[in-house]
């Protein structure tokens, strides 16, 4: 009788130490972050800017790379949709392929905000991004003015499908149509600083009368003006996006012309400040911008 009244204390007890656990887990404050690659100093410095926001804040940030592989991104989805958190900050790898993942969590009634590139479906709390066409524009701006209007440019794209590929582009594009400016080469370099440097070698090889040269990250133009240097180069402007550390030295040193400073920081903190609005009953917008500004080598500062 004794062993059995044992036996049922503990069961008592270990029951009420499951409930204790529960109670305390669904009282957590944690947010969801799955990155499209930590391999790339702006998606580092955007979880930086979530993780530092978020320890303000009080919540805890659980973190996930996605490796630039759609796959990997939905694995990650179905992952963090059974750690406990309240909502999920989703840097998707392609916009199309994100989908699946938004769709993930829309099932798991998990709500999911969108940071930095876009998913062509699924249901969104809200974006929080640059926007990617008029920072495009602006790099346009820049090169009209730096060729006076005329010359030849090169364009290195970013991961085909994304929305960052594809508004960056635009803007870019409609911004070079005003001018006389040609674009004899436009290629991918999947936002990769060792594929823009060798896409630049092949274009640097197959080319010639090159002026200027607009990628649409900073890794990929570093990796075009290493090959441009490697040539003996000093006549081709190369202009960047996102204002990556090594991409705004290289600007101070002359080296690259301009780039796109996107603040990844900002963004990262940004978002974070949205999701602590919606989970405190407030509404946000479904697009929530987050300032750019140029960066050149005629700055004074």
């Amino acid at each position: 009788m004794k062993k059995f009244l044992s036996i049922i204390m503990v069961i008592i007890i270990t029951s009420l130490s499951l409930i204790g656990c529960g109670s305390q887990e669904s009282g957590s404050k944690k947010i969801g972050l799955i990155v499209s690659t930590l391999n790339n100093p702006f998606f580092v410095d955007l979880k930086t800017g979530v993780e530092n926001r978020a320890k303000e804040l009080g919540y805890e940030v659980v973190v996930l790379d996605s490796q630039n592989d759609p796959a990997k991104e939905v694995s990650n989805m179905e992952d963090i949709s059974v750690k406990n958190v309240s909502m999920v900050l989703l840097n998707p790898v392609d916009s199309d392929s994100a989908v699946a993942s938004v769709m993930i969590a829309n099932n798991s009634n998990l709500p999911v905000m969108t940071v930095d590139r876009v998913a062509n479906g699924g249901e969104v709390v809200s974006h929080i991004a640059s926007n990617n066409i008029a920072g495009g524009g602006m790099a346009a701006k820049y090169v009209i003015d730096q060729l006076g209007g005329v010359g030849n440019i090169v364009e290195l794209e970013g991961l085909a499908g994304s929305s960052a590929t594809r508004d960056r582009g635009k803007g870019f594009e409609d911004g070079i149509a005003e001018s006389s400016i040609n674009i004899i080469s436009k290629q991918s370099a999947d936002f990769d600083r060792t594929k823009g440097l060798t896409v630049m070698e092949n274009i640097l090889q197959s080319k010639s009368g090159i002026d200027a040269v607009f990628a649409q990250n900073d890794e990929m133009a570093l990796g075009a003006m290493k090959a441009i240097e490697d040539e003996g180069r000093t006549d081709i402007l190369v202009v960047g996006f996102d204002a990556t550390e090594d991409a705004v030295n290289s600007v101070k040193q002359g080296k690259m012309a301009a780039t796109v400073a996107q603040q990844p920081l900002l963004i990262g903190k940004t978002a974070v400040d949205a999701v602590d609005s919606v989970l405190n009953g407030k509404i946000v917008d479904k697009f929530i911008p987050v300032e750019l500004k140029l960066v050149s080598r005629e700055d004074k500062n």
